[in-house]
């Protein structure tokens, strides 16, 4: 394999873990939006049913952006 298609294959996979980044922030801001709850405030209050969600969310938000990837 040739240094250039190294370096192909890396910056593919940087463009792509940026795009996976910013589609993870973008749901994760319309769901903010769309559910009439202040998450920063329970987060803070250390509500871990709130914790929990999030990351369900982002997880599954993850797993569709990495077979979108994957394809």
């Amino acid at each position: 394999m040739s240094l250039a298609a190294i370096l192909g294959n890396l910056g593919l996979s940087i463009l792509f873990g940026v795009v996976g980044i910013l589609i993870l922030a973008v749901g994760y801001l319309l769901f903010d939006k769309l559910i009439p709850l202040d998450f920063n405030k329970e987060l803070e209050k250390n509500n871990s049913a709130v914790a929990i969600v999030i990351a369900g969310l982002l997880i599954g938000i993850a797993i569709i952006v990495s077979q979108v990837v994957a394809a």
